[in-house]
């Protein structure tokens, strides 16, 4: 009876109805589309909108290829993922515990009921791993080989990529520098940290769960330190956010986490879940090391320059020594009882982390650019339409129709569009600094996969999304 159940699960999960299964975890309240009040949810860890009308449409039956995960069905679907593995763990708001005499308030309350009920778990559950497969499953077909299957390839390729990272810590930093409005940039990036570096460091404390010291003498020991020294380092955390106003409160700005930032704390959210892939987590782990000391310097040189404060966060580095002895006690003990296999295994994980690490880098980079040149993309949206009416060009086109205070959740589009105000006013947002007025005749270009939402502000507001060819695109 069990294995025909397991079996009947797994077919689910594998065949036509595996989509209805993401749908139905979808469908909780806690997770329903965001009202106007709620673009930042500072107070209520467990609100977290994900637009599940969209997947009346979208597909997570098949998975996304790797030049297709920027797209819709990403964001939601790293979204959908996190709050999976979060309703694993404890999460309390501001404040103030339930209870008539606790200071949560009633709608918290409500999506904390929702967030954590058995039946939200058991929907996760089924849906997590039809959504593991459709983010992840690309990975494997990009990833390049050890130059040979011996533990001093592996520290080579560590090295080298500490190399790489020590002398260029990212294209987000450059983007950053370049910004006219450093505050408002550096703010909109520390939000992207925030969407994966506590998941990180959950990551790492939950795969220091177990027994296996026989095999791996000082393996927890590393792992466990790694989560004491961000418990230790927690009021710097929340000093780093709050010099930005921000709140350490977990998914306080989920509306504003790029797709690739909640992908790098779900991929080891993922591994840290999977006992029998222990060495593909070490392998993402140690990538994550060479992050952290890689993007040290660059953090706290954007954090100071953008907020006058210099963050105790970020000081101190890991360095080529400390990736050897790394190697010699996580990687080394799994050679000695599985040889190869741990070996391929550990990279696996290492070069999945940086190829997502990378993707992450650019995104965050071309959302910088795009932000801090809203007024050029006006201005570009004004000669597309010129061009489009010139030249008698007819463009596949939506119109919406929505009424005052209706609001759209943070979201993607997988192709450039024109935002064109017929009639009404809207405020137009793609970070907690600012909000950007739209009205009669107002136009904007948004290019593909960048975030953005939207709150009617009149009775009524008519527009239209003409979609732009990549190739009209380009021209200007």
């Amino acid at each position: 009876m069990t294995d025909s159940l397991a079996a009947q699960v797994i077919d689910a999960q594998h065949g036509p109805g595996a989509h209805a299964l993401v749908r139905a975890f979808a469908a909780n309240p806690a997770f329903r589309a965001a009202e106007w009040k709620e673009l930042t949810t500072e107070d209520d860890p467990y609100r977290r909108p994900v637009r599940p009308a969209d997947l009346g449409w979208l597909d997570y039956g098949e998975p996304l290829r790797g030049d297709q995960m920027l797209k819709l069905s990403g964001l939601l679907g790293h979204r959908m993922l996190r709050n999976i593995y979060d309703a694993d763990l404890l999460h309390l708001p501001v404040g103030g515990t339930t209870g008539s005499t606790g200071s949560i308030s009633k709608a918290a309350e409500r999506d904390a009921a929702d967030f954590y009920s058995a039946d939200n778990r058991l929907r996760g559950a089924l849906a997590r791993p039809v959504l593991e497969r459709h983010l992840f499953s690309f990975l494997a077909g990009q990833r390049p080989g050890l130059a040979s299957t011996s533990l001093e390839a592996v520290r080579a390729e560590l090295h080298g990529l500490w190399e790489a990272r020590r002398d260029h810590p990212g294209d987000a930093f450059v983007a950053l520098r370049g910004t006219r409005d450093r505050r408002e940039a550096t703010t909109f990036a520390l939000l992207q940290l925030s969407a994966y570096l506590p998941a990180a460091r959950t990551a790492a404390a939950r795969a220091a769960l177990g027994e296996y010291d026989l095999t791996q003498p000082r393996a927890r020991a590393v792992l466990f330190d790694d989560y004491q020294r961000w418990v230790t380092d927690g009021p710097a955390w929340a000093a780093l956010l709050g010099a930005a106003g921000l709140t350490a409160t977990v998914g306080a700005y989920w509306q504003l986490y790029l797709n690739t930032a909640l992908a790098r704390g779900n991929h080891l959210h993922q591994l840290s879940r999977a006992p029998e892939r222990h060495a593909e987590l070490l392998g993402a782990y140690v990538h994550q090391r060479i992050d952290d000391a890689a993007v040290a310097g660059g953090w706290a040189d954007a954090v100071a320059q953008a907020f006058d404060v210099r963050p105790a966060l970020f000081a101190g580095a890991a360095g080529p020594g400390a990736l050897d002895e790394l190697v010699d006690v996580l990687l080394a003990p799994l050679v000695a009882v599985w040889g190869e296999d741990a070996l391929h295994a550990f990279h696996a994980g290492f070069v999945d982390a940086a190829h997502l690490a990378r993707r992450h880098d650019r995104d965050l980079a071309e959302q910088l650019v795009w932000a801090d040149a809203i007024d050029e993309h006006k201005a570009k949206a004004e000669a597309i339409n010129a061009y489009l009416t010139e030249e008698r060009i007819e463009v596949d086109l939506d119109t919406f129709v929505e009424s005052c205070d209706e609001t759209s959740t943070t979201h993607v589009h997988d192709e450039h569009r024109l935002v064109m105000i017929e009639s009404g006013d809207m405020h137009f947002w793609n970070n907690v600094t600012h909000k950007i007025s739209l009205r009669d005749g107002d136009k904007i270009l948004i290019p593909k996969s960048r975030l953005h939402g939207s709150t009617v502000l009149s009775g009524s507001c008519t527009y239209h999304q003409p979609i732009i060819p990549d190739e009209m695109y380009a021209r200007f």
